[in-house]
């Protein structure tokens, strides 16, 4: 079912007019709003009310009843049957209703989506991650867009310049694979490693792409998949709970997972039960099992945001990724002796 947000001026109209069991929240505008709550979390709360479901954040609940009647039954004074209620004759207002999510350069999303099975997210979502190999090696990405831009760790194609791409396009039911051979790098971050990639082929047809969620939202426990090339095993698919979101490694956050990581498994997603993206795999415990870590979507947003300042020039020595020599002490002296 398609789930939707909706303004709380229009809440009220959206109770149903017949008294069934139902559960009933009360917001703080002192509107009501009947149905059946399907999900609880930290920050709002999902209700069907019969044609949609409305997602109500937190910060506008009073009070939450469950079991309530939807409306009270009013009997009339000459008799005991329940009497429907006035109906305003003026057509209630249209209310303004969110995009589903912002799309620019990455789609992000703004709603709560419904919780499905791995194997269904998988189908869904098989042809944006894609395998991103090098002369010296191979790792993942996931694409960001329907032009082609893909994420991956700065690791996989560190010091290299010939990188391809292998996408698994859908065709009659099976997902096949495609190399594109022409690939840029746009930009760079070293030290959060991670990479902007971008498919030039001039036969490359629109990309499907995956939408980014929020790390910050996640809960500890909550479960969570990857999907990657771990030892060139493409399409590799491992499912776990992240065991927490605040790990530290040289001054960096990054969020523990129980599900498998490998060597290959490097710059692919890591995701959660609605589809999104929350991280980016790029290490694991080797002499472990179940400790597998990724960069939360969050600094991988930051990085897209400003992609200009990380922006990859092969001309400029100053590239995050590559420094000139300083000069040498000999090179000093001599330098000083001839002026």
């Amino acid at each position: 079912m398609l789930r939707k947000f909706v303004s709380l001026s229009a809440l009220a109209f959206c109770v149903g007019a017949r008294a069934v069991t139902a559960d009933m929240i009360q917001l703080k505008d002192n509107a009501t709003v009947t149905g059946k709550i399907l999900t609880e979390k930290r920050d709002q709360v999902a209700i069907d009310i019969g044609y949609t479901v409305l997602v109500i954040p937190r910060s506008d609940i009073e009070k939450i009843s469950r079991g309530e009647a939807s409306m009270p039954a009013a009997k009339n004074s000459r008799s005991s049957k329940p009497v429907a209620p006035p109906v305003d004759s003026k057509p209630a207002a249209a209310s303004p209703v969110l995009a589903p999510f912002t799309a620019g350069f990455y789609s992000a999303n703004n709603r709560a989506m419904p919780e499905k099975t791995v194997r269904e997210l998988v189908n869904q979502l098989g042809e944006a991650v894609v395998q991103v190999r090098t002369p010296s090696g191979l790792g993942s990405g996931f694409i960001i867009n329907e032009d082609g831009f893909l994420v991956t760790n700065f690791h996989v194609i560190e010091g290299e310049t010939q990188i391809s791409v292998a996408v698994y396009h859908m065709r009659d039911g099976q997902l096949e694979p495609k190399v594109y051979k022409q690939v840029r790098i746009v930009a760079v971050n070293k030290f959060q490693d991670m990479a902007l990639l971008k498919i030039d082929d001039n036969d490359a047809p629109k990309f499907k792409y995956v939408l980014l969620g929020s790390a910050d939202k996640l809960a500890v426990g909550e479960s969570v998949f990857a999907i990657g090339s771990p030892l060139g095993l493409e399409r590799t698919v491992t499912e776990g709970i992240l065991s927490t979101k605040t790990r530290e490694f040289e001054g960096s956050l990054y969020l523990q997972t129980t599900a498998q990581i490998n060597p290959g498994n490097s710059g692919g997603p890591l995701f959660n039960m609605e589809g999104e993206v929350v991280g980016i795999t790029n290490m694991k415990i080797t002499f472990g099992e179940g400790l597998g870590f990724a960069i939360p979507i969050e600094g991988v947003k930051f990085f897209l945001d400003h992609r200009d300042a990380y922006a990859y020039s092969n001309d400029n020595p100053s590239n995050p990724y590559r420094y000139l020599h300083p000069p040498s002490r000999t090179h000093h002296t001599v330098s000083e002796a001839n002026k």
